[in-house]
């Protein structure tokens, strides 16, 4: 398992520029995350790049993430891996027992909504915080399909403040800018 493998296995499943760069955003989260609570940044950051590899063929919850998932277990990737991509899907019952597992659920969807608010930001990524988020969250209208009570979730779950755990993950996907698309 390495990062370059990884990514042309990525590669291989997904076409849209806007999901790769939606899983190289979980990606950078999920490195910085490994970072700070001392965990192997590599297999972290893989298992974010992987979590919806299926999706972009496979978006239905009888097929994602399990068809994937399958196809990992077949290459061979280490079960905690798919543990936590297994458990990014509540709807597969999977509980979220490891770190790894927990930090992938509660920064897969708070990703995504981040990049959303940076994208109608004249400055994009560059100094976004907390208060902005979570002003953009109150409005249901705004980026409708992310879902606010899994952010909500993932945050409890994780076992940290919300305003932190935002300005975390902000930080973490302005450090990857250029590759999230965003003028550095």
């Amino acid at each position: 398992m390495n990062r370059e493998d990884s990514w042309n296995l990525l590669c291989e499943w997904t076409e849209s520029d806007s999901l790769r760069k939606h899983m190289l955003a979980v990606e950078a989260a999920m490195r910085a995350y490994a970072r700070k609570f001392g965990e192997d940044e590599e297999k972290w950051g893989i298992t974010g790049l992987l979590h919806d590899m299926d999706y972009e063929k496979h978006p239905s919850p009888a097929e994602h993430p399990m068809t994937g998932v399958r196809e990992l277990e077949r290459r061979g990737y280490p079960e905690d891996v798919i543990e936590a991509i297994k458990g990014h899907a509540d709807y597969l019952d999977v509980p979220r027992e490891t770190p790894m597992a927990k930090t992938l659920y509660a920064v897969d969807e708070l990703s995504g909504f981040i990049i959303a608010c940076a994208l109608v930001r004249p400055q994009g990524l560059e100094g976004l915080k907390a208060k902005s988020v979570r002003k953009k969250m109150k409005q249901k209208s705004f980026a409708a399909n992310v879902s606010r009570e899994d952010i909500e979730r993932g945050t409890e779950e994780l076992g940290v403040d919300l305003n932190e755990h935002i300005n975390f993950v902000a930080a973490a996907l302005q450090e990857r800018a250029g590759t999230l698309g965003f003028e550095s």
